[in-house]
């Protein structure tokens, strides 16, 4: 598909003119919608699927939100919007973007807020166990590495993930139909099956100006004209084979299963690409290795194909899955059979077992790891579990448990097997506004970009916390869809 601009004096007829259109009708489609409309636009939003959702509808829903929300209040916790800053930008590292990261810090509890009126439900409870959701209809729960090494010397922990009040993997559905219906109950014009070809802009190169869209809608292409601007919230390029080996190979290479909706194919971005966008971060991405729950799990250690230990298993599976990649493989997690518990039924990762043994020679000889080096691991681990105090990687004591045998060995190598799913980070580099940037860092007049189709504050595979795409999406909408609306 080509996304060659098309110019404004090529427009014979205009369909319709609104004051701001938006690509993309998932939580950050239907977020800008909604803000746009509430601060006075006329607004239409087009979505290529047959309904709304996007990858949001896909999702748990979780949102990454803190620095004191009314459920962090209401379990008891006392969450700074300065830990929230800082753990956000230390886990995202040189990547992370200060101004967005301290307006989300900061604008966290109101975000909440915001969505509870429209009808978004949150238990006051907490989930207190380890683990990638709620399964139950409980709120809180920690989704990154808050209270593992490095971050837990740094910054005062707290949960800041927040699930719907509904039980099982069902936030996201629930989530949409309530952005859907808030879309459906102001005067927002909603096309399906209609999708975004081109940008149209009053003219070619520096100075230009995004004027409207072409949309392909009843097998005929169709000119929408933007009075003030057009919104891009069309997703990443995670479905987009060309994309991912072209931007990002490493990604396509180690993790096995893409998440996100069939239409997650970078159009998006190679719109705002056609224009002279900036796109940033197009390498990174997030990268699960799902091994938690059952929480027992995390007693193991993982190994690398020389028998050694790389990082504390505590942390958060996403951060796992970044140092897995780089070792040399095979990866396994060695565990105590008793805490392999019900693995087979409790956890997503699906990792096949590799090996057996009731002592740690045998364990080694089926692994055909070197001699020798898995004995001097676990020993050396079980000396730290001993003393409480695991010095090498500094996994949190509440997980150090000596390894005894009998062992079990499952092999998390990518391509072996498990279930290692991943999505992009990357996408075009915006304003804390949501207004795209060109390549000499300038405002591209009348375009604007929100969800994974932007970079957001997520931006590293090693220091992803779940809820933060959600999160980040619905939060960076609103803004896009206030400013598009009033400037």
């Amino acid at each position: 598909m080509s996304f060659v601009p098309m110019l404004e004096s090529d427009v014979e007829h205009w369909t319709h003119t609104k004051d701001v259109l938006i690509v993309g009708f998932g939580g950050a489609g239907a977020c800008a919608a909604i803000e746009a409309a509430d601060n006075g636009a006329s607004v239409a939003v087009f979505e290529a699927a047959s309904e709304s959702g996007g990858s949001t509808k896909l999702s748990s829903a979780e949102l990454y939100l803190g620095g004191g929300t009314q459920v962090q209040k209401a379990v008891g916790y006392d969450d700074s919007v300065e830990d929230v800053f800082g753990y956000l930008m230390d886990s995202n590292g040189p990547q992370a973007d200060e101004a967005k990261t301290r307006a989300y810090a900061e604008g966290g509890a109101t975000h909440l807020d915001w969505l509870m009126a429209l009808g978004v439900p949150f238990k006051m409870s907490e989930y207190p166990e380890r683990a990638m959701m709620a399964l139950t209809d409980d709120c809180l729960l920690y989704t990154g590495s808050e209270k593992a090494w490095p971050y837990v010397e740094r910054y005062t922990p707290a949960p800041r993930g927040h699930n719907l009040y509904v039980e099982g993997d069902n936030g996201g559905p629930l989530f949409i139909e309530i952005l859907t219906d808030a879309v459906n109950a102001r005067d927002i014009d909603v096309h399906l099956e209609a999708r975004a070809l081109r940008l149209i802009v009053d003219r070619h190169g520096p100075g230009q100006r995004i004027v409207g869209l072409v949309v392909r809608e009843d097998m005929e292409e169709r000119f929408y004209c933007a009075k003030k601007g057009v919104i891009l919230c069309a997703g990443g390029f995670v479905m987009n084979a060309e994309m991912m080996q072209r931007y990002a190979p490493e990604l396509a290479k180690s993790g096995t299963v893409p998440i996100g909706n069939p239409n997650d194919t970078g159009g998006g971005i190679q719109m705002g690409l056609s224009v002279g966008a900036r796109a940033i971060n197009m390498h990174e991405g997030f990268l699960s290795v799902p091994f938690y729950p059952p929480a027992t799990l995390t007693h193991g250690i993982f190994v690398n194909g020389q028998g050694q230990r790389f990082i504390n298993e505590d942390a958060y599976h996403g951060r796992i899955g970044c140092y897995l990649v780089k070792q040399t493989f095979p990866v396994y997690l060695v565990l105590n059979v008793d805490d392999y518990a019900d693995y087979e039924t409790a956890s997503w990762l699906a990792a096949p077992v590799r090996g057996t043994g009731e002592t740690l020679e045998e364990l080694a000889a089926e692994l055909d790891l070197p001699n020798g080096v898995l004995a001097e691991t676990v020993g050396q681990y079980n000396v730290a579990a001993e003393r409480g105090m695991d010095a090498a990687f500094h996994k949190s004591k509440a997980w150090l448990k000596p390894l005894t045998g009998p062992y079990v060995a499952l092999d998390c190598t990518p391509g072996a097997g498990a279930f290692l799913p991943h999505f992009t980070l990357g996408g075009l580099d915006t304003t804390v506004d949501g207004a795209v940037l060109n390549s000499e860092g300038e405002c591209i007049g009348g375009l604007y970009a929100a969800g994974r189709t932007a970079c957001g504050v997520p931006r590293r595979g090693d220091g992803y916390a779940s809820g933060s795409s959600v999160g980040d999406a619905t939060f960076s909408g609103r803004r896009a869809g206030r400013h598009a609306a009033t400037h």
